[in-house]
């Protein structure tokens, strides 16, 4: 997977989580995925069409999905409830299009499909036989991580 990839995503989460939520965010140590994602409480599909073709898969911890959504609306939640879904679809529909236009500035023309949300603990996804790139965030208010499963259209 090239670096253009993972790089355009990185850049464009830690924009939109500084400029949404007022947070730093801190690349882990990117590991190779060859079968099954394991879940968090709260997980996000993207599609991705276009020059590439895929899936990214954002996962977070129910903790911090809501203190999330209180950052960005004052609102304190107990639960993940439709409110707090459709406030974490967005995020990652928000990171998926401004990824996406740093991609055009590699010369790759994509687009995003909409987001799918889903929430609770899965033992695992799969995405068939093909690999993957983990990218772990650290944040003040919680950990997450980004699969990325893209390639090349052929």
């Amino acid at each position: 997977m090239k670096a253009e990839y993972v790089n355009s995503f990185y850049q464009a989460t830690t924009d939109v989580f500084q400029l949404m939520l007022d947070l730093q965010a801190e690349r882990g140590t990117l590991k190779l995925l060859e079968d099954m994602v394991l879940s968090k409480d709260a997980s996000v599909i993207l599609g991705v069409t276009g020059d590439l073709r895929g899936t990214i898969l954002f996962t977070f911890p129910k903790d911090m999905v809501l203190e999330m959504v209180k950052i960005m609306s004052g609102m304190e939640m107990a639960e993940i409830d439709s409110f707090v879904s459709s406030a974490i679809g967005e995020v990652a529909n928000i990171i998926g299009g401004n990824a996406v236009t740093i991609l055009a500035n590699h010369d790759y023309t994509c687009d995003i499909a909409t987001p799918q949300v889903l929430i609770g603990e899965y033992k695992s996804l799969s995405v068939g036989n093909e690999k993957a790139l983990l990218l772990p965030l650290i944040t003040s208010i919680g950990e997450f991580e980004i699969a990325l499963f893209l390639k090349e259209k052929q």
